[in-house]
């Protein structure tokens, strides 16, 4: 045959060459320094100028760890690492277990109107802000005019200030935002359960696997980075527990104290004593938690580990 009449050879494109043009497009850089822009402002100079004031004087002189033994020696202090701590950790076990077990039960629904239906109606009570559930739960706890009054009243309580005593506020703050959070991280855990190839879940159900097989056995392993990433962004909200205790302690009456959880105790260092100082020492303490605990997640939840 003649090669004169052959088609010209397409020329072979090198791998990854389009990718390579996708990135270099130039609204992706200004997406990013629109994004750079604001983690510099809104985070990285803050925390700067709070590791300044931390280890300087009223003065401005050095301090050295001075401000880091005057908080920890406040004798509010203590406490309040122990409520935020309770808080954290019915928080996040009621994470871990009910959002990824409601994300399974949500996926192996066969109908998908249904499966769409529960996810919007977890979703719902992510869409109210903050301040507005707890002004929300505080109609809720009442037993006198909520919805569980006489759920209360099995419990004991018979008015809104047994309820809210500082001895209930953990679990009670836990509730407010699992109720508040956990719709959204069961949309995500339901995404990633769709990413899991459907050929492996056939190939487990030839072996004879059953569903909570193969949710045990296949669907959790490879949930595992998903569970550590919802841990480590759960950790840093919970830390920073601050408008449920404060907006509880106004509403009744200082039954609730101010200095109830750390992000107060720092509150009422800045604007009620002046000390900014303190205040610096105590949001680099609740940082130096939040990075040890995440730490914990990232090592046990393989989060940077490749496939």
């Amino acid at each position: 045959m003649d090669t004169a009449l052959r088609p010209a050879a397409t020329p072979r494109r090198r791998p990854g060459r389009a990718s390579d043009e996708r990135s270099r497009n130039p609204m992706s850089y200004a997406f990013i320094a629109l994004y750079a822009v604001l983690t510099v402002a809104f985070g990285i100079l803050p925390a700067l100028y709070a590791l300044y004031l931390a280890f300087t004087d009223a003065e401005g002189g050095f301090a050295g760890v001075g401000n880091f033994t005057k908080v920890v020696g406040d004798f509010r202090f203590m406490p309040a690492v122990g409520h935020v701590a309770l808080y954290l950790a019915i928080w996040l076990v009621a994470l871990v277990v009910l959002v990824t077990l409601l994300a399974i039960v949500v996926h192996a629904v066969a109908v998908r109107w249904v499966s769409s239906t529960l996810r919007l109606i977890f979703y719902l009570p992510g869409a109210l802000a903050g301040a507005s559930s707890v002004l929300l739960w505080l109609f809720v706890l009442d037993p006198a005019a909520g919805p569980i009054g006489g759920l209360l009243h099995l419990l004991g309580f018979d008015s809104f200030v047994e309820v809210i005593v500082p001895a209930n506020l953990p679990p009670i703050f836990a509730v407010i935002a699992f109720w508040t959070g956990a719709g959204g991280w069961i949309v995500i855990m339901y995404g990633a359960l769709n990413n899991i190839s459907a050929d492996v879940i056939e190939a487990a159900r030839m072996d004879g696997a059953g569903r909570i097989q193969i949710a045990w056995r296949i669907q959790l392993p490879l949930l595992r980075k998903w569970i550590s990433y919802m841990g480590i962004m759960s950790l840093a909200a919970g830390t920073q527990l601050f408008v449920e205790p404060q907006l509880l302690s106004q509403a009744s009456n200082a039954i609730v104290p101010n200095d109830y959880s750390l992000n107060q105790l720092a509150y009422q260092y800045a604007f009620q004593q002046n000390d900014f100082n303190g205040a610096a020492a105590i949001s680099l303490l609740l940082l130096a938690i939040a990075l040890a605990l995440s730490a914990v997640f990232v090592l046990r939840g393989g989060l940077f580990e490749k496939d």
